[in-house]
């Protein structure tokens, strides 16, 4: 049986998101209220057991129903200075706070966040796509030691990960919470590694998902392998948002050179630039939750203003 818990937490909502909405969001000083579900060691057969924390917006029992989105890194996204990776950047994603704020300016929908925790050490080998596995294969022995090892010693186990979040999690959310189910109103989000195991998802699943958002995502895993699976696997331009992001500092210093790669493929594809796909990049930002953070609000400001 699930080991479940609430968090109910009762805030004055007091936020600004562009100068246009400064009044109505400043006159705004009703009492709202949030959910925090968490289910810990949430049971998989394809997968190890991790916990899943699900977000409810205010007033969601004043909604028929609600776009749902699945975010990796799960323990990274909501709370405070919670991070999975103890460093001093972790002060969490604030994603509640963003999507209430772009909410109260009527930029996007209430939606219905779920936080899908990592299980540390087999977190690259999870978060790693499994695509095109006969390069992968000759790639792995060439990587640095630590690289190498755990993916010897875990494999590469990406798409039984897919599977859980198809099979296992997604029902369970969609039969237990008021969603959209259909695959315009799915969403996935990721940083890193974490935007890898996004995109790779989407291209996977592209009657599941709808639109991703990729930040910082970690091209250089295996020497951008990952590239070659996107030249025939990209899903339909007509009914997909993709988001992509970049800093210039750190890990991000890195990304730009497979960036322009991934974008010259979704231009081959069909994709337009502000209307199906967005690629941005950000100067002095580096590879931490303070600069995803600060950046969130993009692509869903994107997805849902593109809609229009």
């Amino acid at each position: 049986m699930l080991n479940v818990y609430f968090l109910i937490i009762f805030y004055f909502f007091v936020s600004s998101c562009s100068n246009n909405n400064n009044n109505k969001l400043n006159n705004y000083h009703q009492l709202k209220t949030q959910k925090y579900i968490v289910y810990n060691s949430f049971p998989s057969e394809y997968v190890s057991p991790r916990d899943i924390e699900v977000w409810l917006p205010a007033d969601y029992d004043n909604y028929k129903s609600f776009p749902v989105l699945y975010m990796f890194d799960g323990q990274n996204i909501f709370h405070g200075k919670q991070g999975w990776n103890n460093n001093q950047y972790n002060h969490g994603w604030q994603v509640d706070e963003t999507l209430d704020s772009l909410f109260m300016a009527e930029k996007v929908p209430p939606m219905i966040v779920v936080g899908i925790f990592n299980t540390g050490i087999k977190r690259a080998s999870e978060y790693m796509p499994a695509q095109p596995r006969e390069e992968i294969e000759k790639r792995i022995p060439e990587a640095v030691s630590w690289v190498r090892e755990g993916y010897q010693k875990y494999g590469i186990t990406s798409d039984d990960f897919l599977k859980f979040l198809v099979k296992e999690l997604k029902p369970f959310i969609d039969k237990n919470y008021k969603t959209q189910e259909r695959q315009s109103s799915t969403y996935l989000a990721g940083s890193s590694m974490g935007g890898l195991i996004s995109a790779y998802a989407i291209c996977e699943y592209p009657n599941t998902f709808g639109s991703v958002a990729c930040f910082s995502t970690h091209w250089t895993a295996l020497n951008g392998v990952f590239i070659e699976y996107l030249k025939n696997n990209i899903p339909n331009p007509s009914n997909h948002k993709f988001y992509f992001d970049y800093g210039t500092l750190g890990l991000d210093s890195q990304y730009e050179t497979y960036q322009i790669k991934v974008d010259s493929l979704m231009i081959a594809k069909g994709y337009e630039k502000n209307k199906s796909w967005l690629t941005k990049k950000f100067e002095g930002h580096g590879h931490n939750e303070k600069f995803w953070r600060s950046r969130f609000h993009y692509p869903f400001e994107f997805f849902f203003n593109s809609q229009e």
